[in-house]
C-alpha cells in the first residue's frame, strides 16, 4: 500500500494488484483499512489523478509495465525460515508475460539467494531481477518512504539496479547501489541490528533493577554518544511486529545454511523470550504471586503505538501468558476493537480499571498518559500500576494514591489508599 501510493505522488503511474476481490473493492473507493497516518490522504490523491489503480489480477496489469515490484508477505516458516511461497507464486504466475527489459523488483524481505531464485524462476535473460528492500517503520510508513535515510537498489544487472533507482529521483535521499546478494542482506542486517540493540537496553534494564541505578539516566548519558544515538533505547515488554521476529530467525537461518553460528543473534532472541517472562513475574509480584484469579486491566494491545498492528506483538504475547496462567483480563486500545481470544477487549480506557486489582501499560500510547489517574485509583480494587513502557509520570501515579512500577526504574511507592 505505502510501496504504491508514494510511488504514484512521485508521479509514476502505479497498479497495485491483489488477490482479495473485496480488499481491491474497497480500496478502488478509497478505502483504506490499514492505521497508517497520511497514506489514506496519498490513496484519494493518486486515485483522482489517474496515477493509483487497484486490480485483480497481475497476468494482465504487468503485460506494459516497465517495473513490477514484489510486494507480497514473507512470514516465518514453522523452522524459523522465510516463507517464499508467495514470491515464488507470483513470479510463476507472471513471468511469461512480462515486457522485455521490465524490472522484476523484490521489495519482500527476502533472503540472500533470492534474486537469483526468482531470475531462474522467470527463466528469461531480457527480464533483470532487482533488490530495492525497504525501511519503512509501521506508523510512519508515509514519512519514512517520503524522507528515507537511503535507498537501497541491488542486482547483478547494474544498469538496472541504478534505473530502479533513479525512480526515485525527486527523493533528497542517497543511493546505495549493490550487486544482488548485499542488497538482500542489507535489510536483514539493519532489522537485525535493532533487535540486538533492544535486547541489550532490556537486558541493561534488568541491571538496573537488580543494582539500584535508572534505566532513563543510563540511556540518556549512552544517548549523548553520536557512535551510539538515541533511537531503539527504550526498554519494554519484548520487540515484536511484523518484521523483527521473522527477520532475525530467518537471518539464524541464513547462517545456518552456511554452517555459521550466528551466537549473538540467538542470544537476542532468547533475551527477548526473557524478557516477555520477566514482566509476567512483575505483573504476577503486584498481584501477590498468584495470578490465577487476579483481574488485570491491560492498557495497549498493539505491537506499538501508531498502528493497529497485532502481529507478533509483546503486548498480546505478555496478554496471552497472563491468561494461560488464569488471570482475567480487560483490555483497551484506541486502535483495536472486535474480539480477542482469552480477554474482554472494551472501548474506553477507564473500563479496564474497574474492580482491577493491577493495572498494566503495555503500549506506549500517548493518551493513557492523559488518563485522570485518580479516577482510574477510585475504579481500581488494587493499587498497582506496573507500567512496561516507562510511559508514565511516576509522580502523577503516586499522587493519585497509587504504586507506579516501571522497567529499569525505581519504584515509586504508594501513599496509602483509604476507602
Amino acid at each position: 500500500m505505502t510501496t504504491g501510493a508514494c510511488l504514484a505522488s512521485l508521479g509514476h503511474f502505479v497498479t497495485c494488484v491483489d488477490v482479495d476481490r473485496a480488499k481491491v473493492s474497497r480500496l478502488a473507493a478509497g478505502r483504506v483499512d490499514i492505521l497508517e497516518p497520511g497514506l489514506d490522504d496519498l490513496v484519494h490523491r493518486g486515485i483522482a489523478a489517474g496515477r493509483l489503480q487497484f486490480v485483480v489480477g497481475a497476468r494482465d496489469a504487468v503485460r506494459h509495465a516497465q517495473a513490477v515490484f514484489l510486494c507480497v508477505p514473507t512470514p516465518m516458516e514453522a523452522g524459523g525460515s522465510a516463507d517464499l511461497r508467495a514470491v515464488e507464486a507470483v513470479t510463476a504466475e507472471i513471468g511469461d508475460v512480462l515486457p522485455a527489459g521490465c524490472a522484476l523488483v523484490t521489495k519482500s524481505t527476502v533472503p540472500v539467494g533470492t534474486s537469483k531464485r526468482i531470475q531462474d524462476l522467470v527463466g528469461r535473460t531480457d527480464v533483470p531481477v532487482v533488490s530495492n528492500p525497504e525501511f519503512l517503520r509501521e506508523g510512519t510508513a508515509v514519512a519514512d518512504f517520503l524522507g528515507p535515510d537511503r535507498i537501497v537498489v541491488g542486482s547483478d544487472d547494474l544498469a538496472a539496479a541504478r534505473w530502479v533507482g533513479e525512480l526515485y529521483a525527486e527523493l533528497d535521499a542517497p543511493v546505495v547501489v549493490a550487486d544482488a546478494a548485499s542488497a538482500e542482506l542489507v535489510k536483514y542486517a539493519a532489522n537485525c541490528y535493532l533487535a540486538l540493540k533492544l535486547s541489550y537496553v532490556n537486558s541493561i534494564a534488568e541491571l538496573c533493577e537488580r543494582l539500584g541505578a535508572d534505566i532513563d539516566l543510563v540511556t540518556e548519558g549512552m544517548g549523548y554518544d553520536r557512535r551510539i544515538g538515541r533511537t531503539f533505547l527504550k526498554p519494554g515488554p519484548g520487540w515484536g511486529g511484523s518484521c523483527l521476529p521473522k527477520d532475525t530467525s530467518a537471518l539464524v537461518k541464513v547462517a545456518e545454511s552456511v554452517n555459521y553460528d550466528f551466537t549473538m543473534l540467538t542470544s537476542a532472541i532468547d533475551e527477548n523470550l526473557a524478557q516477555r517472562d520477566r514482566i509476567v513475574a512483575k505483573i504476577a509480584g503486584a498481584v501477590g504471586g498468584t495470578l490465577a484469579g487476579a483481574r488485570i486491566g491491560v492498557l495497549g494491545l498493539a505491537f506499538k503505538a501508531g498502528t493497529n498492528d497485532l502481529r507478533d506483538s509483546p503486548a498480546l504475547a505478555v496478554s496471552s501468558v497472563l491468561c494461560a496462567l488464569g488471570a482475567e483480563l480487560i483490555a483497551y486500545d484506541p486502535a483495536i476493537d472486535g474480539e480477542i481470544a482469552g480477554m474482554t477487549v472494551v472501548d474506553d480506557a477507564y473500563q479496564v480499571a474497574k474492580d482491577a486489582d493491577v493495572v498494566v501499560v503495555l503500549t506506549e500510547w500517548a493518551e493513557f498518559k492523559h488518563l485522570d489517574w485518580a479516577a482510574m485509583a477510585e475504579l481500581m480494587e488494587g493499587i498497582d500500576v506496573v507500567d512496561t513502557r516507562n510511559l508514565l509520570d511516576p509522580r502523577v501515579i503516586v499522587d493519585a494514591g497509587l504504586s507506579w512500577q516501571g522497567v529499569g526504574r525505581p519504584r515509586a511507592a504508594a501513599r496509602i489508599k483509604v476507602s
